[in-house]
């Protein structure tokens, strides 16, 4: 889907079904940068602690933002990624 789509951001879950949210960022990270694999990444997620923020960075996310999200902040960060992506795309 990321290949079909080419979002600007992407905002993701760890808690997935099939796979979690840190080998879901591993995947699209090991993408050519034209295929998506530079692409802005946030992890929304509920795993809070600062391990688990260093665990989201280290993984490929730009971000980690801890449930519940405040809807302003989810919209900073997206704002500030699609900044980034139109900058790039310059």
């Amino acid at each position: 889907m990321l290949l079909a789509t080419r979002p600007d951001v992407l905002v993701c879950d760890i808690g997935l079904p099939d796979m979690d949210g840190y080998e879901f960022v591993r995947r699209v990270r090991a993408l050519e940068p034209a295929q998506g694999g530079a692409i802005p990444a946030l992890a929304v997620t509920a795993f809070a602690r600062p391990e688990d923020r260093i665990q989201a960075l280290r993984a490929g996310y730009q971000a980690h933002i801890a449930k519940p999200v405040r809807p302003a902040d989810l919209i900073a960060i997206v704002r500030s990624f699609g900044d980034l992506a139109a900058a790039r795309r310059r």
